[in-house]
Formats: structure tokens, sequence, C-alpha cells
């Protein structure tokens, strides 16, 4: 593994999973790579910034492939924790009339085993942005408090704290999901939930008031992803909503990653987030597709033509 550099652009933290995905009702299923703060650096990646993930992994082939995509990609993973006593968590992607399904093979993970003494705290300070979302933290109590101390580490050196809601339901009740995410949230720069998610989560239905919401709780930005509709940008002095382009959808895995590592790169290369969800919406189409979390995410040059530029 390459050593870390002294400054990065970008830090995730979460759950790394392999995917299986059978983009035929029946067929076999492909081998690929997932989980969701994972594929949002390697979004950003490919969109040119500087990237790292922390995480656990187990001693085993899949942990191996990981690695081995991470360095293909560009994401340092200097600190990833090995645990030789626990598996590379799993899941298996099939696709039918009502869309894509999930099923999941991660209980005990070696990314759920990570803990607060597992953090490295150097890493976590050389990042201009740390970015969680609800599944780093959803996967284990030891992973939600560890989360909160990434948290309470990077802002006190004064990073970007950027957090996906991403609820699943499979892997905490609401009630939990909701005190947690949002207690995170507090501490957002950059809000990214999606529509379905933060509707469950606030208890409310119109775009417009999900923004608000997040902005009453702390949020400079908030970036709220419609699906093929775009993105409603939020801050304290101006809203837009930002439509996407049109594209031949096949599969929509980690599209909402993607418009995540997308946003990220742009906002920090313009500081601008309304042309971020511009780019970042051209990025999660154009993921769409492909088969797989990982292989359809759009380079850079390829999101610019995109959008005509």
């Amino acid at each position: 593994m390459p050593n870390s550099p002294s400054k990065l652009d970008i830090i995730a933290i979460g759950e790394p999973m392999i995917e299986l995905n059978q983009p035929i009702i029946g067929g076999s299923y492909l081998p690929g790579f997932g989980g969701d703060t994972s594929n949002a650096v390697i979004a950003a990646a490919r969109s040119g910034v500087r990237t790292g993930y922390f995480t656990g992994l187990g001693n085993d082939a899949f942990g191996r492939a990981l690695l081995k995509l991470w360095q293909s990609e560009g994401v340092d993973a200097s600190r990833v924790k090995v645990d030789p006593s626990a598996h590379t968590a799993v899941y298996f992607v099939s696709h039918g009339v009502d869309g894509h399904e999930f099923y999941y093979m991660r209980a005990g993970s070696a990314a759920s085993r990570i803990g607060v003494d597992d953090l490295p705290h150097d890493y976590i300070r050389s990042a201009r942005i740390l970015h969680v979302s609800g599944i780093s933290q959803a996967i284990s109590n030891s992973a939600a408090d560890a989360v909160f101390a990434a948290i309470d580490i990077a802002k006190s050196s004064g990073a970007i704290l950027s957090y996906d809601s991403n609820l699943r339901l499979q892997l905490w009740p609401l009630a939990r999901a909701r005190a947690i995410i949002h207690e995170a949230m507090r501490f957002a720069d950059i809000a990214l939930p999606g529509l379905d998610d933060a509707q469950k989560l606030t208890g409310l239905v119109d775009p417009d008031a999900i923004a608000d919401f997040y902005l009453r709780l702390g949020a400079k930005i908030v970036a709220l992803t419609l699906g093929k509709s775009g993105s409603l940008i939020a801050t304290s002095s101006k809203r837009q909503l930002v439509p996407s382009i049109s594209v031949a959808a096949v599969d929509a895995t980690a599209a909402g990653d993607t418009f995540d590592g997308a946003f990220l790169a742009e906002y920090l290369a313009t500081s601008d987030p309304f042309r971020a969800a511009i780019y970042a919406n051209a990025a999660a189409a154009l993921s769409t597709t492909g088969y797989g979390a990982v292989a359809p995410m759009p380079e850079r040059q390829a999101i610019l033509n995109a959008i005509g530029e």
C-alpha cells in the first residue's frame, strides 16, 4: 500500500463490500465492488481529487481485491485495518420489473468491528473533507461511536464534514436511525440526503421543507438528490432545482454515491455548490448507463462532455 499523502482532499470512513450483480433475471452474478463511502471516494478520485479511505477488511481474497481496487483508482488505503478474525462484507444485486434488489452478507464484517480506538487521528486530520454516511454508523454500535469520534477529530482540525443519510432500515430501526443520523447531521457542513430517505427520516414530503429542516439542523449546504429530476441545492441565501441529464439508464446501484463523490470534488474545485450539482447530476446519470457500482462511474472528461464543456 502507498504511503499516505501529507494532505488529502477527501477521506471517507465506512464499509466497503464485494458486489455480485445479476444483470439478467436468472443469469450469472458478475463480480464487482460496492460500499457507499468507498464508491464516493472512487467517484471523487475519477474527478481528479486526492482521496483516502479508512475501514476494516478481512484477511481474505475479497479484502485483497478491495485493496487492489483502491490502488488502481488512486485512493490511498495506507491506514486500512486488516482483521484476520473477521471477513470482508459481500452483497448481491438482482434486477426486476420493480428495479434492483439487494441481499447482504455483512454481519460481523471487519468494517463493523472498527471502534474508536482504531481511528487514525493524524490521517483524519489530513483531510479537507471527511465524508461519512448513515451506513457508516448503522453497521454496529462501535462503528457509530467511531464515526462520532472521527467527526470530532475532523472538525477540530477545520475540515469540512460531508454526511449522506443513506438510510438502510435492514440495519437498524427508524427511530434509532433518525436519532443517530440527525445528531451527526448537526455537525455536517454539507448534507447529502436522498429524497426517499429524507422523507422517512424527517416525516416531511416537500423537498423545500426537507431542505429547510437540514439547514436548521446546521448544514451550510443541502444537496437533496431527487433521482431523475436532479437535485435541490439550498444554502441560507439561495436555493435552486438543478436538473439532470437524460440517459439510457440500466442500473442505478451507486448513482447516489457517484453524486456524492463528484459533488464534493467539484465543490473543492469551485466552492460553488450549484456548479457542483450540475456536474454531480451528470456524473450520477452517466453511472446508471452500465451495470455495477464502480465500473460505470465516469471520469472527469466524460462528465464535462455530458454537460457541454
